[in-house]
């Protein structure tokens, strides 16, 4: 079945079902990217949650009021938190990446976090490092177009600040 394509509505309801449940994480991935303004297309929600055990069981019961259907074992895997596990059937797809490449911590990944799009994403250049390091040819082909947005980005950003 062919899924929607990512939007920020999506973003939103991950957002609302975090924060009631006090889900520490941050988007991340291309969504992350989006979120901030690329012009792509993806067809899943990406998360970077902190991997902890108490965090997992409030992603879980997120999810669970989100509307996915999370089995035993999925539910394991989210609470010991997997390096990747990959949650498909709920209303749309989301990737919960604990450990994604490139990026050394959550506390480190934390601390650049950008806000600007009123959701937590990993910086740009987190985002990107990680596209880098996972090596796969998809993100190799989207890798220049991630770097021309960045500097784009952060121009503006720069522009912004120095409005206030």
């Amino acid at each position: 079945m062919r899924r929607e394509t990512f939007s920020p509505l999506q973003a939103r309801e991950v957002a609302a079902a975090f924060a009631k449940h006090q889900v520490d994480y941050m988007f991340i991935g291309k969504s992350g990217a989006i979120l901030l303004g690329y012009p792509g297309t993806t067809q899943d929600v990406d998360v970077f949650p902190r991997k902890d055990p108490e965090n997992g069981k409030r992603i879980v019961s997120a999810l669970i009021e989100l509307g996915f259907q999370i089995d035993s074992t999925v539910q394991a895997e989210i609470v010991r938190g997997k390096d990747f596990v990959q949650v498909k059937n709920g209303p749309f797809d989301i990737d919960l990446v604990f450990a994604p490449d490139g990026i050394e911590s959550y506390d480190q990944a934390k601390a650049r976090i950008d806000t600007s799009s009123g959701f937590p994403v990993a910086n740009i250049r987190d985002i990107i490092e990680s596209k880098r390091a996972a090596k796969r040819p998809r993100d190799a082909i989207e890798l220049p177009q991630l770097q021309a947005f960045r500097k784009e980005y952060e121009h503006r950003q720069s522009l912004n600040s120095s409005d206030e």
